[in-house]
């Protein structure tokens, strides 16, 4: 965990989605929802949530289901516009790696020139998720809840026009994981 925290510290972004849900028989489908939170450089402090949703579909030898939490994090201003399209093919759109599990995180991605690093913990009958390849897409009808009219990410994260007090604590627990060592 220490390599995901020292990661975060140096992410413009965070994607998490608590719930990515997975089965397949022959055709496999994945998908879930999640929100995008963004670092404002200058005053070091986290905006958003902006909700996107995020999905792939799959053919080949395959049975089984499992449920996965996942977390992109957004390391280049690259990785951030993209995140910030209305939908983007991870791997194809956006370089994507996956984050390494361990104390050497840090030190094996110091010299990768990657956009987004996913990190991800998985529960089923498979044994991890990749996202490589997944579609991930802005959720218009959440935003609009959450924020009470219609709004872009770009308007949440970007322009800042909008504000809703319920996403204080996610924003504070991102700038507490991003600060401590």
């Amino acid at each position: 965990m220490d390599g995901f925290r020292s990661l975060v510290k140096d992410a413009r972004g965070i994607y998490i989605s608590p719930q990515i849900l997975r089965g397949a028989f022959i055709v496999g489908l994945s998908g879930g929802s999640g929100v995008f939170i963004l670092r404002d450089k200058e005053k070091n402090n986290w905006n958003g949530p902006a909700f996107y949703t995020i999905g792939s579909a799959s053919f080949g030898f395959q049975i089984g289901g499992d449920a996965s939490e996942v977390i992109l994090l957004a390391m280049t201003e690259r990785g951030v516009t993209t995140l910030l399209s209305s939908s983007v093919k991870l791997g194809a759109d956006v370089g994507i790696v996956v984050g390494p599990v361990g104390m050497g995180a840090a030190a094996s991605t110091a010299n990768v020139s990657t956009d987004i690093i996913s990190f991800a913990r998985s529960k089923g009958l498979y044994g991890g998720i990749s996202v490589d390849g997944a579609i991930v897409k802005t959720h218009g009808d959440y935003n609009k809840a959450f924020y009470n009219k219609e709004v872009t990410p770009a308007d949440i994260l970007i322009s800042k026009t909008v504000r809703n007090p319920q996403a204080e604590g996610l924003l504070e627990t991102a700038a507490k994981i991003a600060k401590d060592k």
